[in-house]
């Protein structure tokens, strides 16, 4: 390696430090979180209920990962074969390929989403087999056209003569640009109903963020989320949410959580966290298939995309990291709003028998599944706040 070249990663690895250190400051003070026990928090019959479910889960995580691996891996070794079939060209090859590599995930996870459905029957939780099959389907076609225009911008840049096998350094910064236009536009996609409730304009103006609160129908499950940039920001709640058993002052730490997401720019961040990954990840994927002959050639496809998500899965305990710390300031940010710990409180304690979420999940599924923060870690933090808080 040159000292130039050196000289360039040191300065890169600074680069990134600074940003990442940028992007990982917090609101939340340093925190001494009491060590509670669930057995004392939780009825006996949810917390065996919810831990229960949660086994099952975790196993068909594993058999559907460990499979998708597989397939995809005998996809790269094999995959090139279905070349001989084609006469569309580099582009329409690349295509066909990628097509035929998700359609073959499709089918080998296909037993394992039904089996899905069926645990969440058996635990009494909605689940739908059609959605399952069919509507995994139409998610396949989403993800397949997602697909297409992603090879489309990398083979194109790759078989750019004066950009060749340095495609990744263009490559990321496009990619950040479409994620930020996706972040912009989704929102006005989805619709709802305004959520007329008197604690909203309150909440808004305690955490100086005034957007659109909508409530989507279609759902089964309590949930929200907050998404968009500038005009478009908007805060969704998931309709059983706002039903019982969740009352009036649960809903009114959820939309405080939420906008607590948008006062502290979390959806910027997001997309700088994406950006931070992106160039890096985009450079192993260029690197690895370089024994294919590169990204400007359909040959490469099928292990792009072996490659690709073996490196999704490497990445993704560091994605629950930070998302992680964005969902705990944003549940700080709900305390410091509405300074009821006690709401709080009862929110996650009631998560564990209405989406039999396990309060205290093992140490791997803490690393590879959770992007929240536990809801023990949660009920410790509302404990945190009433005990700074009291005189």
């Amino acid at each position: 390696m040159t000292l130039r070249r050196t000289a360039l990663l040191l300065a890169a690895a600074a680069v990134w430090a600074v940003a990442s250190w940028l992007l990982w400051r917090s609101s939340v003070p340093a925190l001494h979180l009491p060590h509670l026990d669930e057995l004392t928090l939780f009825p006996s019959h949810a917390l065996h209920r919810a831990q229960s479910y949660s086994r099952g889960a975790r196993l068909f995580w594993l058999a559907k990962t460990a499979t998708q691996l597989v397939v995809l891996g005998l996809f790269a070794r094999y995959g090139v074969r279905w070349m001989r079939e084609s006469a569309a060209g580099p582009f329409g090859t690349g295509m066909l390929l990628g097509m035929i590599g998700f359609a073959l995930v499709w089918v080998a996870e296909l037993p394992f989403s039904v089996l899905d459905v069926w645990w969440r029957h058996h635990y009494g939780l909605s689940g739908s087999y059609v959605q399952a099959t069919i509507g995994n389907w139409f998610a396949l076609g989403t993800q397949f056209v997602l697909l297409c225009a992603a090879l489309v911008i990398v083979m194109g840049l790759a078989r750019t003569r004066w950009i060749g096998e340095r495609w990744w350094l263009p490559a990321a910064p496009v990619f950040v640009g479409l994620r930020t236009l996706l972040a912009f536009v989704a929102p006005w996609l989805l619709g709802g109903k305004a959520l007329h409730a008197r604690y909203v304009a309150q909440l808004e103006h305690t955490e100086h963020v005034h957007v659109p609160v909508r409530v989507l129908g279609g759902f089964t499950e309590p949930n929200a989320f907050a998404t968009g940039l500038g005009a478009s920001r908007r805060v969704f709640l998931w309709r059983p949410i706002v039903e019982p058993p969740f009352t009036p002052r649960m809903d009114r730490f959820v939309l405080a959580h939420e906008l607590g997401h948008l006062a502290h720019n979390h959806i910027w961040k997001q997309i700088g966290w994406y950006a931070l990954f992106a160039l890096p990840l985009a450079y192993l994927l260029a690197l690895a298939t370089r024994r294919r002959g590169g990204m400007g050639v359909p040959e490469a496809v099928p292990l792009a995309i072996f490659v690709y998500v073996v490196l999704q899965l490497v990445a993704l305990p560091l994605q629950n990291v930070v998302t992680r710390h964005l969902e705990a300031e944003a549940d700080w940010s709900a305390l410091r709003a509405t300074h009821d710990p006690t709401a709080g409180r009862q929110l996650f304690r009631l998560f564990a028998s209405e989406t039999l979420d396990d309060p205290n999940p093992p140490w791997w599924d803490y690393v590879f599944l959770e992007n929240h923060p536990t809801l023990m870690q949660r009920i410790e933090m509302t404990r945190a706040y009433a005990a700074a808080q009291s005189p």
